[in-house]
């Protein structure tokens, strides 16, 4: 879609309704922030909550009232006759609306160096957390109606709103003030997920580096700690023993299970080490510096990068 040129000789305007706030349109606002990359109110843009058509229609970019969806115009309502619906039938909240133009340019703000993930994260956003927004603002969704979430973003979001008898919450600028409070929430929750997820792609990328590195593809030696199973098996990748550091100095050695979730292992680790420690297993094993087995046999270590390697390959000459 087109994204709307903002006027470069004026602070640009951006309008939603006033009043009570719910999350579609507060979300909305925090994506447009990131994505323009504008500050607070009143320094490089003019937020205006309002229902005078007036001002509506001469604000550069509206969201969430206006009764027109039309991305090149900067309009961004979804309450209109033949508002626009996901190809699976839900319908689009103003957050979902504004996050198909605008949200890969807000995830890649908070990505300084990490911008190759953007694309990647975005999408995964819009299925995990917009569509969820969506629905719970329609209250409907592919599968039928939309329960209440009490512990979710949506509520968290509500929970801003001044109380009835808040004097904030009456006369011209009723809410305004707490509709920031409650994009500074949402930005917050947001920059802790996008976060989380470029650290989930960047080892995942490691992770497959490693492999393609390793002599055995059986065996994947990481030099840092980081989640590697969901990438052995979203890659099918046939590995059946990790290796990496661990923050006592110790490397460790993993088992791989059959399938996410499951407590079997692809390849146990020998019989005869279960259970034991320090002298007793480097004796069982003819590791030197082992130190330990899990009764279960799914993970054991070494002093050292080389004893947990020699493990491994010790367990597979076993089976």
């Amino acid at each position: 879609m087109d994204v709307l040129i903002l006027k470069p000789d004026a602070l640009p305007v951006l309008a939603t309704h006033s009043g009570k706030f719910h999350c579609d349109e507060v979300f909305a606002y925090a994506v447009l922030r990131l994505a323009l990359g504008l500050g607070a109110p009143g320094a490089d843009h003019v937020l205006l909550r309002t229902r005078k058509a007036e001002l509506i229609e001469s604000a550069d970019i509206v969201w969430d009232v206006g009764g027109e969806f039309d991305a090149a115009k900067g309009r961004f309502d979804h309450h209109q006759r033949g508002a626009p619906v996901r190809e699976d039938g839900t319908p689009w909240s103003s957050a979902g609306l504004v996050w198909q133009v605008y949200g890969e340019r807000a995830v890649a703000a908070l990505l300084p160096g990490s911008e190759r993930f953007a694309a990647a994260i975005a999408a995964e956003l819009d299925k995990s957390v917009v569509l969820r927004i969506d629905e719970q603002d329609n209250g409907v969704s592919a599968d039928g109606p939309v329960k209440k979430d009490s512990l979710g973003l949506g509520r968290l979001v509500e929970d801003c709103n001044p109380a009835w008898d808040d004097p904030a919450a009456n006369g011209p600028t009723a809410g305004d003030a707490a509709f920031l409070e409650a994009a500074r929430l949402v930005g917050d929750v947001l920059a802790r997920r996008v976060e989380g997820m470029r650290a989930k792609h960047e080892a995942a990328s490691i992770v497959l580096a490693a492999y393609e590195a390793s002599a055995d593809k059986r065996i994947l030696v990481l030099e840092r700690g980081m989640p590697w199973k969901n990438v052995i098996f979203s890659h099918d990748l046939p590995v059946l023993f990790a290796i990496s550091p661990a923050s006592n100095g110790n490397w460790m050695l993993d088992t791989v299970p059959p399938e996410p979730g499951s407590f079997e292992h692809r390849l146990s680790l020998p019989e005869g080490w279960a259970g034991l420690q320090n002298a007793e297993l480097a004796a069982a094993s003819g590791v030197e510096d082992a130190v330990f087995v899990h009764l279960r046999r799914f993970v054991g270590a070494a002093k050292t990068r080389d004893g947990a390697l020699a493990m491994a390959k010790l367990a597979l000459e076993a089976a």
